[in-house]
């Protein structure tokens, strides 16, 4: 079957074999546009199986089913393709289907022959994801697109494929802004939001329209926090001591994700040297991976509903202590007092860039949230998949005023250590 493929210019690489088809840049610049017409037409040439994804979609509105959708009917190949409410397929057999990558990576994992990978709004997807990702996309000639709008240049899509790709010969990087779209005119909507936006916040219009990066997400709660810690040096590399134990804090989600802060207080510092969290993982897997870790444990603060038991089950602290690990469960506290507490022990933190990266990740972007109403800034922090591992770290936060007031052993600068 041949098609009429119309596309920018500067979009036509993607027509050329490569692993990893990177394109990035602003609003406006037909990125997502043009990756769902090349990815129609070629499936409609040839048996090819599409995974779309992004780092969260919990239902298919959230997904690019719609955007496919509309350049099937735009390309006139309706009759070719079966468009249902979780996938399309067409005539040939290629497959369009659907997936979160956060909550649905084991499933992902057990998909065999995939061709391609669509990644859309690669910038929210976390160093975990990409590491189990990748190597499931294992098709001889397989490859992976990655699409788009840069916010942070500490993301790990854009350390990932813009910086550290930049002499990969497997990888292909496109910068892709409004110019580059013949179809964007300046009779649009659009353009006349571009212009109001550069008239009325310079810095942000570079970052939604010009693919810049910008330096903190808009109503960040630890910006100031984590700026200083980059600029002094305190996302490193951070060696676990043998010598000395470790201390875990945690936020239990049922439903939710469970988030776990790995921490070492050495001197008048408290070294993170680990982060992990995970969904709808039993508490006997979680035992498992504390015991893989080979850490020595000192106590896991739990939060106060880690003493909640049911005439089902046990607590968690309970069943932890009967797996002879020694835990505090912290009193309810203020979500405000938290986070004073997280302000004001955060100079002495010193994190693990690697190990830490996707616990870093969440801490960027915990916000506050927008009042539905006045849309301002509110008081409350921002309820989302980021909040977990925030709230576990302001319990680590809290859990200070647990441990017993002994004085530290010494007094350790960071490069004392660094490289060790």
């Amino acid at each position: 079957m041949q098609t009429e493929l119309t596309i920018p210019e500067k979009l036509e690489p993607l027509l050329l074999p490569k692993r990893y088809k990177v394109v990035y840049g602003g609003r406006g610049s037909a990125k997502s546009w043009t990756v769902a017409r090349i990815l129609v037409s070629l499936g409609a040439t040839r048996c090819l199986r599409v995974l779309c994804c992004r780092e969260i979609q919990r239902s298919i509105a959230e997904s690019v089913h719609q955007v496919l959708r509309d350049q099937i009917e735009g390309l006139g190949l309706a009759h070719h393709y079966t468009i249902t409410a979780n996938a399309i397929v067409g005539k040939n057999g290629t497959q369009f289907f659907f997936a979160g990558l956060k909550h649905n990576i084991a499933s992902i994992k057990s998909k065999e022959g995939i061709d391609i990978v669509w990644v859309e709004e690669a910038q929210n997807v976390s160093k975990r994801s990409w590491e189990l990702l990748i190597p499931t996309i294992r098709k001889p000639g397989s490859e992976i697109w990655v699409v788009f709008n840069p916010e942070l240049d500490t993301d790990e899509t854009w350390k990932r494929f813009v910086v550290d790709g930049a002499d990969d010969p497997d990888v292909l990087r496109i910068l892709m802004n409004w110019r580059d779209n013949k179809w964007f005119t300046t009779e649009s909507v659009l353009e006349k939001e571009r212009i109001k936006l550069r008239q009325k916040d310079p810095d942000g219009y570079l970052t939604v329209y010009e693919g810049h990066c910008r330096q903190t997400l808009e109503g960040a709660i630890y910006a100031k926090e984590l700026r200083e810690c980059q600029a002094e040096g305190r996302i490193t590399t951070v060696p676990y001591d043998r010598s000395m134990p470790v201390f875990t804090a945690w936020d239990l989600g049922f439903r939710d994700r469970t988030s776990i802060w790995f921490i070492q207080m050495i001197g008048f510092q408290y070294r993170i040297i680990d982060f992990c969290e995970a969904q709808r993982t039993s508490l006997e897997d979680w035992l498992k991976l504390l015991q893989q870790r080979g850490y020595l444990y000192d106590t896991h603060f739990l939060p106060h509903d880690g003493d909640n038991e049911s005439m089902a089950s046990r607590s968690i602290a309970t069943l932890m202590r009967n797996a002879n690990h020694k835990v505090i469960t912290l009193p309810r506290a203020a979500v405000a007092d938290g986070i004073n507490a997280v302000r004001t022990v955060f100079p002495q933190c010193v994190f693990d860039q690697e190990k830490c990266a996707d616990g870093l990740n969440n801490l960027r972007r915990y916000t506050y949230d927008v009042h539905p109403d006045t849309g301002v800034w509110s008081k409350n922090p921002k309820h989302d998949d980021h909040s977990h591992a925030a709230d576990a770290f302001r319990y680590f936060a809290m859990s200070l005023k647990e441990r017993p007031k002994t004085a530290p052993r010494q007094r350790v600068r960071v490069g004392s250590w660094m490289g060790a």
